[in-house]
């Protein structure tokens, strides 16, 4: 199987004059730009917790949203495989990071929530199993050193 690089431009944009001359003299707000293709800036900073923009994306949401994202995508392309039909998907994850003396932390955990819709006459018991095949093969999950959990819900369209 071949190998696949990524790559994106990650640019600080909180020099408020002074540069780091102090840690409350410079902001953590920063812009993600894809370097392959014509992508939308993100626009980031980091948690308020640590002195970031509320209104910009946080590196630690950024996490969430890609375990997420790579856990749907896997799941939709076994659902169409296994002939499933879903109608509607989506999630509302959740993460701990727990911090340490001295200002070292990692993430203990996430809990992937997906809220799958099937269409009728599609076997949720089977749909429902289909998250566990996803995670197994979510190349994100497998690259973490935190346990990715989901929690699902499957209604079946009306």
């Amino acid at each position: 199987m071949p190998d696949h690089e990524y790559s994106v431009r990650v640019e600080w944009t909180g020099n408020l004059g002074t540069g780091t001359s102090g840690y409350r003299d410079y902001s953590r707000d920063h812009d993600v730009r894809g370097t392959t293709a014509d992508l939308p800036v993100i626009h980031g900073s980091a948690d308020p917790a640590f002195r970031g923009d509320a209104h910009r994306w946080n590196p630690e949401q950024l996490l969430l949203a890609s375990l997420s994202q790579c856990h749907m995508l896997w799941y939709l392309h076994f659902a169409a495989d296994a002939g499933l039909t879903v109608t509607a998907y989506s999630d509302a994850p959740t993460g701990i990071m727990v911090e340490h003396p001295g200002g070292t932390g990692e993430f203990t955990s996430v809990t992937l929530r997906p809220a799958v819709t099937i269409a009728p006459g599609n076997d949720p018991e089977s749909a429902a199993t289909l998250h566990d095949r996803a995670a197994e093969y979510c190349f994100i999950a497998r690259s973490v050193s935190f346990p990715v959990h989901h929690q699902v819900s499957i209604t079946t369209e009306q």
